[in-house]
């Protein structure tokens, strides 16, 4: 490191990226592999090199924020910016990003390199965006932040629950993103959706590790200062009257969050919040989570019609909440036999420890018969 001799340089992101980019050059060169990576790393920064301007006027105070907006760059569809970014810029693994996007590894691996080849191709500069190009970019870094953060609430493999740096990382990036775009009330959404889940981060395991359901979670172990926090940002994005998913999901963790105990919880308005959400994102996993709101509301039956067009329709397989949403509702109905069954499906899938556990513990009272 020469800053203590030299000094800082004007631009220590900039200077960090080529100290990077060339380290990664000589180690691909040595190793004397990966020759596509090489040329794509040479060709970036022949273009970054040949630029006539590459001066931040981006305004944005973060060095991690600004790289996430370069990368979700309008020219590539909206889910391969969000995946690119993931993977070059978070930490989070092919496998990892492709069970957010409920699609197989193979897949998501073809998709980041049609992504890579279409920037090579194309000659996308690879630049920060100056400030009045930036809410087109909005989207892609929301749901960045937004994927990020789920990583780290449910961590989709290893032996935790709950990857709290992943959580930090996207919540210390959603309140700058928020600050900088008071005007974006999604922003705003984001963070308080974040805020509320985050609050019960110490009463969803025990000192073991083992996964608590939110029913049975201690609810004094909350952080109800974070939640009133979440509760204020909430607010203000609702002002404005242009109420998009996160919001939506900020309103449903609200509910929660703001519930006295479990059974004071309001199932009808989270079961009408989730069909809103619903018809905003066509998400097969809104319609779970909305199946489990409708059978708190009207019984397990009415949530297990849901889970059976969910199955029907194809979209959630391989997802191991499916089967395990469908095991608790047949459980719940008494039919232990299908349940033990369903939930053998579901611990076929699932990826974490904590998970695994408590599967296996409701498959073990469902297989003795008890309730």
């Amino acid at each position: 490191m020469r800053w203590p001799d030299d000094g800082v340089p004007d631009r220590p992101g900039a200077w960090l990226m080529t100290v990077a980019r060339n380290k990664a050059l000589d180690r691909l060169r040595r190793a004397g592999t990966h020759r596509a990576k090489i040329e794509e790393l040479a060709v970036m920064a022949s273009r970054e090199s040949d630029a006539p301007d590459d001066t931040d006027d981006s305004g944005i105070p973060d060095e991690r924020l600004r790289l996430i907006f370069t990368c979700c760059h309008p020219a590539l569809a909206a889910e391969a910016r969000v995946a690119l970014t993931l993977r070059t810029l978070t930490g989070l693994t092919t496998a990892e990003i492709a069970r957010a996007f409920l699609v197989p590894e193979a897949t998501m691996a073809k998709r980041l390199v049609r992504a890579k080849g279409k920037i090579a191709h194309a000659k996308i500069p690879y630049r920060v965006p100056p400030a009045a190009a930036l809410p087109e970019r909005v989207p892609g870094v929301l749901a960045v932040l937004y994927l990020v953060f789920n990583e780290g609430y449910s961590a989709s493999a290893g032996a935790d629950l709950i990857r709290r740096d992943l959580c930090d990382k996207a919540i210390g990036l959603a309140q700058v993103l928020a600050d900088l775009m008071p005007e974006e009330p999604e922003a705003r959404g984001l963070l308080a959706l974040m805020l509320f889940q985050h609050s019960r981060r110490d009463a969803r395991t025990d000192g073991a590790g083992n996964l608590i359901t939110l029913e049975d979670q201690d609810r004094s172990r909350w952080d109800h200062g974070q939640i009133e926090r979440a509760r204020a940002c909430l607010g203000d994005a609702l002002l404005r009257g242009d109420p998009g998913q996160y919001q939506v999901q900020a309103a449903i963790a609200g509910c929660h969050a703001t519930a006295p105990a479990a059974a004071g919880t309001d199932w009808p308005e989270i079961a009408r919040l989730y069909r809103i959400l619903s018809r905003l994102t066509g998400s097969p996993v809104v319609e779970l989570n909305r199946a489990v709101a409708v059978a708190m509301a009207d019984g397990p039956a009415a949530g297990l019609a849901i889970t059976g067009e969910l199955e029907v329709g194809g979209t959630l397989d391989g997802y191991y909440l499916l089967p395990a949403t469908r095991a608790d509702f047949l459980r719940r109905l008494g039919r232990n036999a299908e349940a033990a069954a369903a939930y053998t499906d579901a611990l076929a899938l699932v990826g974490t420890g904590p998970e695994r556990r408590f599967l296996e513990g409701r498959k073990a009272l469902v297989t003795t018969g008890e309730p």
